[in-house]
């Protein structure tokens, strides 16, 4: 982002938006974010709302006298900046943006792999075991046509039968009209055997986890062979099918654009379990989560989380700028904003969360615990939780602990760390100015 020494009117600003896909951020003469948009080409669609026929038009007419400023955060694709759009709407609420802030979660394809005949299905709620995820997706109609185009190429069947490899009674079902017109292997009549839909299963999800060249290049070798035999309307299903299939590449990471509120989380069993498994003399009520984030250009920053009864209070929410560290030091970096928080605690008599939640390893926990040794405070209940493996550190304990990975307890601390990488990573180009962050 290229910012001058000088402020530069909005309509001057968007002049110097690179041409690249991206998200836009409008703030009020209060540098309040009041709308946020998506672009393939963040100049040309920024640059739209400075001209006559925006001010005049209805939709945007209310909207361009109060805009005073504009930012972006340049993404990696449309998708991306699709994602982020979602995401920033829902947590910042602009009031001129209409779409997007209810709680509607982006769609994912899952993949039942604890069943004997795994299914393939749209969700919006994805389950937490005995499945493989692919997702988010930015579009359901999209995801919907894409199920439907691998459906015709891998047979896969999405119907929500409980189909039993060794139960008798399904060789006496009527398949569904899928199995007829060849889009489903039919394993509801063990038309085919459960290694054989097994394989197929794998080839879909080499298909989706990128492995498909391969198949791409018989597909191709097919439509060519369909062609010379002058199989016209073949070969032009088949040039359908490898256009729809491009659009596999328009869903989000799943890591990165991890929704926690897609998983069910009930607050108050992670909250019983917390204080059973680490017992605790009482129920835990407020927990703080922290984690450290690089920005470009080296700067460090540190986010807080605040969660109450086991749902986020986002008023709690903070950002530090990192002042004390030079370059990348995750553990120094830890002991600063640890240190600051706590000291401002004190200062202002306020009660110490009851469980403080670091992003991190051994040795993030140790930084943390020896800022509040050094300011002489005694901590609350301090864990760490890695994101690798999902363990959990504790002080003075040397080998690391491991809770149930569908425990309610590890779900809600799982929630915490991930809002407050979230907080860290998704927001640092928002409000860049020093008013923004904690000093």
């Amino acid at each position: 982002m290229t910012e001058s020494s000088e402020p530069k009117a909005p309509r001057e600003r968007v002049r110097q938006f690179p041409e690249a896909p991206g998200v836009y951020l409008m703030k009020d003469a209060q540098g309040r974010v009041i709308y946020v948009g998506k672009a393939l080409n963040l100049r040309n669609r920024a640059s739209s709302y400075f001209t006559a026929a925006a001010a005049a038009d209805r939709r945007t007419c209310d909207l361009v006298p109060e805009i005073a400023d504009i930012d972006f955060i340049q993404a990696h694709s449309e998708v991306d900046a699709l994602l982020l759009e979602a995401r920033l709407v829902k947590d910042i609420q602009p009031r001129f943006n209409q779409e997007l802030k209810d709680d509607k979660t982006f769609p994912y394809l899952q993949i039942t792999t604890g069943e004997d005949f795994p299914r393939v299905e749209f969700t919006r709620k994805p389950a937490t075991k005995g499945v493989k995820l692919y997702g988010p997706f930015t579009s359901a109609k999209k995801l919907r046509g894409t199920i439907a185009v691998l459906q015709r190429i891998f047979r896969f069947r999405n119907c929500t039968l409980d189909i039993e490899a060794d139960d008798e009674k399904w060789r006496w079902f009527r398949p569904c009209l899928l199995a007829s017109i060849n889009q489903c292997t039919a394993p509801c009549n063990f038309r085919i055997s459960q290694s054989d839909y097994r394989e197929d299963i794998r080839r879909l999800i080499l298909f989706l986890d990128g492995k498909k060249d391969d198949l791409v290049v018989e597909m191709k070798r097919e439509m060519e062979l369909a062609s010379r035999e002058l199989k016209f309307e073949k070969a032009a299903r088949i040039r359908d099918e490898l256009k729809a299939l491009d659009n596999l590449q328009l869903r989000g990471d799943l890591d990165e654009h991890a929704q926690p509120e897609a998983f069910y989380i009930d607050p108050k069993r992670g909250l019983k379990g917390l204080k059973k498994i680490f017992d605790l003399p009482k129920l835990p009520r407020r927990i703080e989560g922290m984690d450290i984030a690089h920005l470009q250009g080296g700067e460090t920053v540190a986010s807080v989380v605040q969660f109450i009864d086991g749902l986020p209070f986002k008023h709690g929410y903070k950002r530090y700028k990192i002042r004390t560290v030079q370059g990348v030091d995750d553990f120094a970096s830890m002991r600063e904003v640890v240190s600051r928080r706590f000291r401002r605690l004190q200062m202002e008599g306020e009660p110490f969360p009851d469980i403080l939640l670091i992003d991190g390893g051994k040795g993030q926990l140790g930084a943390a615990m020896g800022a509040l040794e050094a300011i002489d405070v005694t901590p609350p209940f301090v864990l760490s939780l890695a994101k690798q493996e999902e363990e959990v550190f504790l002080p003075g304990e040397s080998e690391s602990r491991r809770l149930s990975r569908h425990s309610f307890a590890l779900r809600l601390l799982q929630y915490v760390r991930d809002e407050a990488h979230r907080f860290a990573q998704h927001y640092h180009h928002i409000l860049r100015r020093k008013s923004t962050f904690e000093e």
